[in-house]
């Protein structure tokens, strides 16, 4: 786009592009025209885009409830492996997921502008559209039925922001646009497997209980019975059964679809903490499972080219800096300062994020990167095919630096190809 100027039709390798709306596109090229370049012009936007969102999500969280479970809230949700991950990452899943719930929780939250806080929602709505197509529509539509008062507006407002673009660039393209875009990437995704994302009905159990680490054991608090006297907490509770439960039906299924419910259920288990017992134990726990952070940078680029059961995991002791965060997370708790000990654990974590950025990154860069491979054999890569066991995103990186679509290679030998293995990706040469 930043090239071309085309701001209507996206284009990969310079082929009309139609499986995603433009909204991460346009923060690319944006950034792109204001001198970034590369991974800066694509990752940075979506790290302000969350940082931007966290700031909301403080401020409407604290309005709603209070200014303690607002701040455990942003901090259980800035430090989750989940949200930290997309946060670095240039896919529409984080840019929807901070449109959408800032709709939803407008929608839901801002009860003093009934209109105004209707055409909010309805805006970030319609850039929700506009980063991730019609699944937004899909999870907002329990909380449109009940936010009385701001139907009209948030349908008005959705519609004047993500209709436009639909209706030129179909106006340019024809049903073309209108096969790839709706019926193959929305009805197809959600009706059949024939795209390669199929997984099993419970997939997003064990995704969300990994997304919400090191905090996945504030779950505990929910068997409880004191979080469900609020009726804000059922309602989000509610909420996220039909979502996940949505989710679980459709055939096709990836990590990052399960994002923008991480914030309804961060919200969640902050107000189940802050009700909570023994508090002191909740978070010297969550801030604990640190300690695990350098046996996960040590297998994690195993764990990213063979998968996690087949990586290998090694015992490793070098995560006692870790454990003094989570016992001073546990004194501050024990203390009674819940919103501290809280802070406490969200830097242990972050310090955690940093660790496993310093140590792991490297190598994922030299086995996992197609940068690093690149680098290393582009003479030779340019003139070589692709395998078809290639994964997708791979592909489309080395598509990217070869400045072309590498053609893929046929059945019959030929003099070179590039193929990919459990230690990366690699340059394979015909063999007799």
């Amino acid at each position: 786009m930043a090239q071309s100027g085309d701001w209507i039709t996206p284009r990969l390798n310079g082929s009309p592009w139609f499986e995603k709306p433009p909204l991460l596109y346009w923060m690319t090229a944006l950034a792109t025209k204001l001198g970034f370049h590369d991974e800066w012009a694509a990752r940075l936007p979506v790290a302000l885009v969350s940082i931007a969102f966290l700031a909301f999500f403080f401020s409407i969280v604290e309005k709603e409830f209070s200014t303690g479970i607002a701040a455990m809230a942003t901090a259980i949700l800035g430090t989750s492996a989940g949200w930290l991950a997309y946060s670095f990452s240039s896919v529409t899943d984080l840019p929807m997921s901070a449109a959408f719930n800032t709709a939803m929780l407008t929608a839901l939250f801002d009860t003093r502008r009934r209109q105004a806080g209707g055409w909010i929602a309805g805006v970030m709505l319609g850039l929700a559209i506009l980063a991730k197509a019609f699944l937004p529509v899909v999870l907002f539509f329990p909380i449109w039925m009940i936010a009385r008062g701001k139907r009209l507006a948030i349908i008005a407002g959705a519609f004047l922001v993500a209709a436009p673009w639909h209706l030129l660039v179909w106006l340019r393209n024809g049903s073309a646009f209108w096969n790839v875009y709706f019926w193959q990437q929305q009805v197809g995704r959600a009706s059949s497997a024939i795209l390669p994302h199929p997984q099993p009905f419970w997939f997003y159990i064990p995704i969300l209980l990994i997304g919400l680490f090191p905090w996945t054991p504030l779950f505990g608090l929910l068997a409880r019975r004191k979080p469900y006297d609020d009726v804000r907490i059922t309602s989000l509770l509610i909420w996220l059964g039909l979502a996940i439960l949505f989710l679980s039906l459709i055939p096709n299924k990836l990590p990052g679809y399960l994002l923008p419910l991480i914030p309804g259920v961060v919200i969640v288990l902050a107000a189940a903490l802050d009700k909570g017992t023994q508090q002191q134990w909740w978070i010297g726990v969550c801030a604990l499972l640190l300690a695990s952070t350098p046996v996960i940078a040590q297998s994690l680029p195993d764990a990213f080219l063979a998968g996690f059961t087949h990586a290998h995991w090694t015992l490793t002791f070098r995560g006692w800096p870790f454990v003094l965060g989570a016992g001073v997370a546990w004194w501050l708790a024990y203390r009674k300062q819940t919103s501290l000990a809280v802070l406490a654990a969200a830097l242990t974590a972050a310090s955690a994020a940093a660790y496993l950025k310093a140590s792991a990154l490297p190598e994922l860069d030299q086995r996992v990167s197609v940068r690093a491979f690149w680098e290393a054999h582009k003479t030779d890569a340019e003139n070589a095919c692709i395998d078809p066991g290639v994964r997708r995103a791979a592909t489309f990186a080395l598509d990217y630096y070869a400045g072309r679509a590498l053609p893929e290679c046929p059945p019959v030998p030929v003099p070179l190809r590039i193929s990919s293995s459990k230690e990366g990706l690699a340059l394979v040469p015909k063999t007799p």
